[in-house]
């Protein structure tokens, strides 16, 4: 979900942006854009930053563990190796 008040900052901001002649309709096109970026933003797949640290934190440390895995891996297939010859 995005923030509320991420979607407010943005509808006053692209309001504010408006030629001179249009600015007596800001407060009505604001009140517009706020449903069409909350629209348009629910359908991106975003998640949010902590959610991202996470996931970041967690692919880390499955990708320390596969590393030792193959290092451990490569170590047995070395052991059997010389083991045949």
């Amino acid at each position: 979900m995005v923030d509320p008040k991420l979607i407010d900052d943005l509808a006053r901001r692209l309001a504010g942006s408006l030629p001179e002649g249009l600015r007596t309709l800001q407060d009505e096109l604001e009140q517009n854009f706020r449903p069409v970026l909350q629209s348009a933003l629910s359908r991106l797949d975003l998640v949010t930053r902590e959610e991202f640290d996470v996931q970041t934190a967690v692919l880390e440390k499955a990708r320390k563990q596969l590393d030792t895995l193959l290092a451990r891996l490569e170590e047995l297939e070395s052991h059997l190796a010389s083991r045949d010859r």
